[in-house]
C-alpha cells in the first residue's frame, strides 16, 4: 500500500529523496525516544546530571548508567535517554562508590529538561559574613539605644524658670501644697530660721513661726511639708518629748502636735495611707490610714544604715525612700506597702536625697556625682533605670519637691562658700578670742588641721582637690588630685613630719596617703580597703587608724605605714578615730540613731575604756584632745550651729567655750599641738526659692 505522501507541490525527485531520508539508518539503531529527549554527547549528559564529564563516564563504567554509543563511531560518540536517566537515578541504590569508598551521591531528578541554573560560589561566599554582621550589628545598635536611653527626653527641657525668693540671708526646704497653690521654706529673714509661706504668684511671704521653733535644720530628711487638703504646714521639730511632727495653719496661728514619735510621712495619692519612719533605730517604716499604726513596721534599715524620704507611688504600688549610711553612701529604694524585701531603684552610692515622681515612671531626685560634687537634680524612668544629671555644674540644689500632679516643681538654689577662721586661747580655754578670717590664696578652704608651726587645708576647684599648707604667710600646694575626692581631709602626725589623708576615686578602691609634711615622698600605703571618714595617726607615727567598710559596716583598722597588712582593731560600729596623746585609749564615734550618736572608746589593746557619757549631734563627729589628754574638745548644738565645748575625762564635767552668732555655722575645727590656737571651718550658703512649671 502507498504511503500517505503529499506530492503536491513536490517534484518526483524530492519524494524519492524524504522518503529514503525516512528510513532507518543501517549504521544507527532505531531510536524508542523523540529527538528532545535525547543527549547526543558525554558534555549533555554531564551537563542535565550537574557532574563533570569524568563522573558520568566513571558511573556508565561503573554503575551502569544507561549510556549508548553510535555503531559506526568511536567510544567517545555517545548518546543517552533523558527519561532513562531519571529512572536510574531514581532507582540507584545508596551503596559504597568503587572508586573512593564514599557513599554515592543520590541525584534528585531534573523536574524539567532546562539547562540547569549555574551559581557563583564566590558571590555566596559573602552571604553569610554579611547577614552575620548586619544580625550584630542591628543587636548593638538596640542595646546601644536602650543603655542611652536614645528617645528619653529630659522631663524640665521646656519648663518655665522663675526665682521666688531673692532674700540676703538663707533659704532652705522648699515644699509646695498638693494643689501648687502654696510654697512654703525655711529662711533666717527675720534673724532666726522660721517657716515661710506665699502663695505662687503673690509675692508675699508670711512668718509662721516668728522665732518660736528653734532647730528647725535637718537637711537630712524632708523636714517641710503641707497637709493634704494644704490648711497646714507641716515640719520636723525635736521637742522636750524627743522628734515628731508637728503643724502651724497657713492662715497663722499657734504650732500643735500633728505625728507624734514621727521623723517623716507621706499621704497615699487619694490621702487614704499614711506612710511614715520613726527616728528609731533602722528608721523603721510604718503604713497606717493615719495615725501611729498598730502592726509592726513593714521595713527597717540594717544596723547603721538610715531610711528617709518615704514617698508614695502615684499609684500605690510601691512606697520609695532614701536608704544608706549618712551622708554620702545612700540610693532610692522601693517597697510595696505590705512590706517584703525592697528593691534598689538607683546605683549613685553617693549623697541622695529628695525623690519625687512626676507620674509612675518618671523620677526625679539630689545627688552627687562619683566625684562627690553637686548635689544635682537627677531623673530616670524607673522601669529603665538609667540615671540622666539634669542641671549644670554650676548649679547646686539642696531640696526638692512636686505638686500632686508634678507639674509644678520648688526647689532650692544654693552656693555654698567654705571659709577658715583663726581663734586665739588665752592661759585657759575660758579665756578665747573673737574669731578672725584666715586670708587663702584659694579663697576657699576646708578640713584644716594645725600643726607645730604651720597650718594644713583642703580645697577644691572643679572636678580638683588639693592640699595647702600655710607656713609664716606663705600658701604652697602640697598636693592635687583631678577626679579624686578627699575624705576627712589630711592629718598630720605628732611631730608634725608627716601628713596623711584618704581619697575616693570613681569605680576604683579608695586610696590612703603618706607623704612628708613638705609634700615630698609621697606613697600609698593602703590601697585595698574601703575606707569612709576621718583617719587618725596613731601617737608614735607607725600606724594609721582609719574606719573602713567591712561587710556593709565600718569597722576602725589599724594601718601599718611600712606596707604591713592592715587590721582590725575595733569589733563594733566605729568611724571618725582619734587617738589620746599618750596612746592608752582611742575615741570613736558609733552609728546615727535618728539624728544623734554616741562617742565612745577603747583601750589600745581594743578593750572597752571608760568615758563620760556624750551623745553629739550630727555633723559633729570630729573630737580633739587637749595636749596634756585630761579633756577632749567638740562641737555641739543643732544641726545648722554648734559652738565649741569641752569635757573632763576624770570628771566628766562639761562647760560651752564658743557663743558664736546664730549665721555662724561650724562644720569642723582642730586645736594646735600647743593647745594656743583654734581653727574653725565656716560654712556660708547664699541660697534662693526656685520654681518649675511642667508644661
Amino acid at each position: 500500500m502507498a504511503r500517505g505522501y503529499n506530492f503536491s507541490g513536490s517534484s518526483p525527485a524530492q519524494v524519492i529523496l524524504e522518503s529514503l531520508m525516512d528510513q532507518p539508518s543501517l549504521s544507527t539503531p532505531p531510536s524508542a525516544r523523540p529527538p528532545e529527549d535525547r543527549l547526543d554527547s558525554w558534555k549533555e549528559i554531564a551537563v542535565y546530571l550537574k557532574r563533570d564529564v569524568t563522573t558520568v563516564q566513571r558511573w556508565e563504567k561503573k554503575e551502569g548508567m544507561p549510556v549508548h554509543r553510535h555503531l559506526h563511531d568511536s567510544i567517545g560518540s555517545v548518546y543517552a535517554s533523558r527519561r532513562e536517566l531519571d529512572e536510574w537515578t531514581r532507582t540507584r541504590s545508596l551503596r559504597p562508590s568503587p572508586g573512593n569508598g564514599n557513599p554515592a551521591i543520590p541525584l534528585s531528578p531534573p523536574v524539567e529538561a532546562a539547562p540547569p541554573v549555574v551559581t557563583n560560589p564566590a558571590r555566596w561566599r559573602w552571604v553569610l559574613p554579611v547577614a552575620l554582621a548586619a544580625a550584630v550589628l542591628g543587636v548593638a545598635i538596640g542595646l546601644w539605644l536602650h543603655r542611652t536611653e536614645h528617645f528619653w527626653r529630659n522631663p524640665i527641657a521646656n519648663a518655665r524658670f522663675q526665682t521666688v525668693t531673692d532674700f540676703a540671708g538663707l533659704e532652705q526646704a522648699a515644699a509646695v501644697s498638693r494643689d501648687g497653690h502654696l510654697v512654703a521654706f525655711l529662711s533666717d529673714r527675720s534673724g532666726a530660721m522660721d517657716i515661710w509661706i506665699s502663695q505662687v504668684g503673690s509675692g508675699e511671704f508670711h512668718n509662721l513661726t516668728h522665732g518660736a521653733v528653734p532647730g528647725l535644720v535637718n537637711p537630712s530628711i524632708r523636714n517641710l511639708g503641707f497637709s493634704p487638703d494644704g490648711s497646714l504646714a507641716t515640719f520636723w521639730m525635736r521637742g522636750p518629748g524627743g522628734i515628731s511632727i508637728w503643724a502651724v495653719p497657713v492662715l497663722g496661728g499657734d504650732p500643735r502636735l500633728y505625728l507624734e514619735g514621727a521623723a517623716e510621712f507621706d499621704w497615699s495619692a487619694d490621702g487614704g495611707l499614711l506612710a511614715y519612719h520613726t527616728p528609731g533605730p533602722g528608721d523603721p517604716l510604718f503604713v497606717s490610714h493615719g495615725g501611729r499604726a498598730e502592726n509592726p513596721p513593714i521595713f527597717t534599715a540594717p544596723a547603721g544604715l538610715h531610711s528617709h524620704f518615704p514617698l508614695w507611688a502615684p499609684d500605690g504600688a510601691f512606697i520609695y525612700f532614701v536608704q544608706g549610711s549618712l551622708p554620702d553612701k545612700l540610693d532610692i529604694w522601693r517597697v510595696r506597702p505590705a512590706g517584703g524585701t525592697p528593691e534598689r531603684i538607683t546605683s549613685h552610692n553617693g549623697y541622695v536625697s529628695h525623690p519625687i515622681l512626676l507620674d509612675r515612671r518618671t523620677l526625679m531626685y539630689l545627688a552627687s556625682d562619683s566625684l562627690g560634687l553637686g548635689p544635682w537634680l537627677y531623673s530616670m524612668d524607673v522601669e529603665r533605670r538609667i540615671p540622666h544629671r539634669l542641671s549644670s555644674a554650676l548649679d547646686r540644689y539642696t531640696s526638692l519637691a512636686a505638686s500632686a500632679d508634678g507639674r509644678r516643681l520648688v526647689a532650692t538654689l544654693a552656693t555654698p562658700k567654705k571659709t577658715l577662721w583663726r581663734l586665739q586661747v588665752g592661759d585657759s580655754l575660758q579665756k578665747v578670742s573673737e574669731a578672725s578670717p584666715i586670708a587663702l590664696t584659694t579663697g576657699t578652704g576646708f578640713s584644716a588641721r594645725l600643726g607645730p608651726d604651720y597650718l594644713l587645708y583642703a580645697s577644691a576647684t572643679g572636678t580638683k582637690e588639693s592640699i595647702w599648707k600655710l607656713a609664716n604667710g606663705t600658701s604652697s600646694e602640697l598636693w592635687r588630685g583631678d577626679g579624686a575626692q578627699l575624705i576627712g581631709g589630711p592629718v598630720i602626725s605628732s611631730d608634725g613630719r608627716y601628713v596623711a589623708f584618704s581619697i575616693a576615686q570613681p569605680h576604683e578602691h579608695s586610696l590612703l596617703y603618706v607623704m612628708q609634711a613638705d609634700g615630698t615622698n609621697l606613697r600609698i600605703v593602703a590601697n585595698s580597703l574601703d575606707l569612709q571618714g576621718a583617719p587618725a595617726w596613731s601617737p608614735d607615727g607607725r600606724s594609721i587608724l582609719s574606719a573602713a567598710d567591712d561587710h556593709g559596716v565600718p569597722h576602725v583598722f589599724r594601718v601599718p605605714i611600712d606596707g604591713g597588712t592592715p587590721t582590725p582593731l575595733i569589733g563594733e560600729y566605729s568611724v571618725d578615730p582619734e587617738s589620746s596623746p599618750d596612746g592608752s585609749f582611742i575615741v570613736y564615734s558609733g552609728p546615727d540613731i535618728g539624728t544623734t550618736f554616741s562617742v565612745k572608746a577603747v583601750s589600745a589593746n581594743a578593750t572597752p575604756h571608760p568615758l563620760p557619757a556624750l551623745t553629739l549631734t550630727r555633723g559633729a563627729r570630729h573630737v580633739a584632745f587637749l595636749p596634756e589628754g585630761h579633756a577632749l574638745v567638740f562641737l555641739r548644738g543643732d544641726i545648722q550651729h554648734k559652738d565649741l565645748w569641752l569635757v573632763d575625762l576624770e570628771t566628766g564635767e562639761e562647760r560651752r567655750l564658743t557663743q558664736l552668732p546664730p549665721d555662724f555655722d561650724i562644720r569642723d575645727f582642730d586645736i594646735s599641738p600647743n593647745g594656743r590656737e583654734v581653727v574653725l571651718e565656716r560654712v556660708q550658703e547664699h541660697s534662693n526659692i526656685v520654681m518649675l512649671d511642667l508644661p
